[in-house]
């Protein structure tokens, strides 16, 4: 796939518009931000709304002013995941045509009985188990699922720049992927996947609840036959319940109408990434994110 940005360090944020940006998810777009601009790189926004049921109209164009009155602007034009639909068909057919996908008619009630018969779960999530692998009739709508490698060769191994070595099993954690839903939607791994490709993204800094899907995404990356991103999981802002603060559990859009409410809840995201606060004669967004730039500690990787 050609890259649509070449050259140097390229980074992205990648909000889902189906709320507005929270203190969990300004960790994400300053902490992405800081890292481009530590490295002399690009910073690039890309609206994830492939899952169309859960976006919230008007919500892409209200995060892009809160990055605005964050000081945090993309270096190219955004981009639109429900706008790239033939990428995502071309990928694909490329997948079909060496036989790295399957169809799939299973329903998650279905997966999540073969998963209990034989305790297949992972991370409270449902293990596949394979049952469409090497079935040819369906009924009813199907997904398209990427093949992983058996057990016993399915071990994929990486790096993360702040969390260190990492490895996860694929067939016996993950089993087969997901790329095209049941639902006639594309899946999350196979956008993201490509759009990275496409836009040639060198370094993801994401939400460390994201560490999870990266073993299956170098393993689609490799069957696409694109390059490895490096990447870097940043840590969580948590909410009252010790959980991930996310829209889903209640999380409060952030207030972001002047530069004092901007200030603040920049402040607030950088004492979650670890960096020090930003001298009192700071009293500007750009003079506090230079200050916050320099002291990135991830700039050298």
């Amino acid at each position: 796939m050609a890259a649509d940005t070449l050259g140097g360090y390229i980074g992205r944020f990648a909000p889902s518009p189906t709320g507005l940006l929270h203190a969990g998810s300004l960790v994400a777009a300053l902490a992405s931000w800081l890292d481009a601009k530590a490295h002399g790189g690009q910073w690039l926004v890309r609206i994830e709304d492939l899952d169309t049921p859960r976006c919230v109209p008007g919500a892409d164009q209200a995060i892009l002013r809160q990055l605005d009155a964050c000081g945090l602007r993309p270096d190219g034009p955004v981009t639109w995941q429900s706008q790239r639909t033939p990428l995502y068909e071309t990928a694909l057919q490329q997948l079909q045509s060496h036989d790295h996908v399957f169809a799939c008619s299973c329903s998650r009630q279905t997966i999540a009985a073969a998963a209990h018969a034989t305790h297949a779960t992972h991370h409270r999530a449902n293990v596949y188990p394979g049952t469409c692998r090497h079935s040819t009739t369906h009924t009813g709508p199907i997904a398209w699922r990427l093949k992983v490698p058996p057990a016993g060769s399915d071990l994929i191994t990486w790096t993360d720049r702040r969390l260190g070595p990492q490895q996860q099993h694929l067939a016996t954690e993950v089993g087969d992927v997901v790329l095209w839903r049941r639902d006639q939607l594309w899946a999350y791994q196979l956008g993201v996947v490509v759009d990275d490709a496409a836009q040639g993204v060198t370094h993801v800094v994401r939400g460390e609840d994201l560490t999870d899907n990266t073993a299956r995404q170098l393993w689609l990356q490799h069957c696409l036959g694109v390059t490895t991103p490096h990447y870097l999981h940043t840590p969580l802002v948590l909410g009252d319940n010790g959980e991930k603060l996310s829209k889903q559990n209640g999380a409060q859009a952030l207030a972001l109408d002047t530069p004092a409410l901007a200030s603040r809840a920049l402040h607030q995201a950088a004492v979650c990434l670890g960096l020090p606060p930003a001298p009192h004669t700071t009293t500007q967004l750009a003079e506090q994110l230079a200050w916050w730039c320099q002291a990135w500690p991830w700039a050298r990787q």
